[in-house]
C-alpha cells in the first residue's frame, strides 16, 4: 500500500524516529525524518508529503505551533504522536487540525495501521466526492475567485484567505444554493469524517464573512440556514 506515498516524521527522539521509519519502510513508504519544529514546518511548506506524523514536544517551536502553521498550507492528514496524554492536549490538537492522536508509548504496528487507514480514507473521499469541472475564475455579484491562482477579490480588491478558508469558500461556490450541514462541510472540505469537530466550520465561516462581506451580520454570500447549515447564495 505504501508505494509512492511519502511520510514526514517530525520527532526529536532519534530512536523513536528511526523505529517509525523502519516500520513504515517495510510497508513500502518513503520516509523523511525531521528533528525539530522549525525545520519541520519548512519541510511542510516545501510540500510533497502525503501524511505527517508530528510529535508535540519539539525543540525550536512546539508541535502545536507546527500544527497550526501546517494547516495554513497543507491538507495532508496529520497524526499527532505524543507522550502528552491529557484530554486538554488532545482537544487542542484536534481543534488545530490534527486527524488523529496517538499516545506514547505506542505499538509501531498499530501506528502503521493508522497511517494506512487515514490514507485509504482520503482516497475513498476523493473518489466519492470528486469535484466537478470548474472554470479558472468564478464571479458572483462582485466576488471573484480565481481557482488556479487561489486568489479572491471583492469588487476588485484582493482579499487574503487562509488555505482552509479558501477551500471552504470554493466548495460552497461550486455548489451554489445547496444547503450543507456543518458535518458535511467538515467531511468534504477537511477530507475526513467529522468527529465532533464540525464547530471548526462555524469558525471558518465567520472568518470568511469578516473578510468578504460588507456587513458580516447580514451576509449576502454565505447564508446560515437555521437548523440545517450553510449555503452560498448565487
Amino acid at each position: 500500500m505504501g508505494h509512492g506515498k511519502r511520510i514526514l516524521v517530525i520527532e526529536d527522539d532519534p530512536s523513536i524516529a528511526e523505529l517509525v521509519r523502519d516500520y513504515l519502510e517495510v510497508d513500502g513508504f518513503e520516509v523523511v525524518l525531521c528533528g525539530d519544529g522549525l525545520r519541520g514546518i519548512e519541510r511542510i511548506r516545501a510540500g510533497g508529503h502525503d501524511l505527517i506524523l508530528l510529535d508535540l514536544m519539539l525543540p525550536g517551536i512546539d508541535g502545536f505551533e507546527v500544527l497550526r502553521l501546517a494547516r495554513e498550507v497543507t491538507d495532508a492528514p496529520i497524526l499527532v504522536v505524543s507522550a502528552r496524554r491529557e484530554d486538554i492536549d488532545k482537544i487542542r490538537g484536534f481543534s488545530l487540525g490534527a486527524d488523529d492522536y496517538v499516545a506514547k508509548p505506542f505499538s509501531p504496528g498499530e501506528l502503521v495501521a493508522r497511517v494506512k487507514a487515514h490514507l485509504a480514507k482520503l482516497e475513498r473521499l476523493k473518489t466519492r466526492y470528486g469535484e466537478p469541472e470548474t472554470p479558472r475564475s468564478l464571479t458572483v455579484r462582485g466576488l471573484e475567485v480565481q481557482v488556479e491562482a487561489r486568489r479572491v477579490f471583492v469588487h476588485g480588491q484582493e482579499i487574503a484567505l487562509a488555505q482552509k478558508e479558501f477551500d471552504l469558500l470554493l466548495y460552497l461556490l461550486r455548489h451554489p444554493n445547496r444547503v450543507f450541514s456543518r458535518d458535511e462541510l467538515f467531511e468534504r472540505v477537511w477530507g475526513q469524517d467529522a468527529r465532533g469537530d464540525a464547530g471548526t466550520v462555524t469558525v471558518h465561516i465567520a472568518r470568511i464573512r469578516e473578510k468578504i462581506e460588507t456587513h458580516p451580520e447580514d451576509a449576502q454570500y454565505i447564508e446560515t440556514v437555521w437548523g440545517a447549515g450553510y449555503r452560498f447564495r448565487a
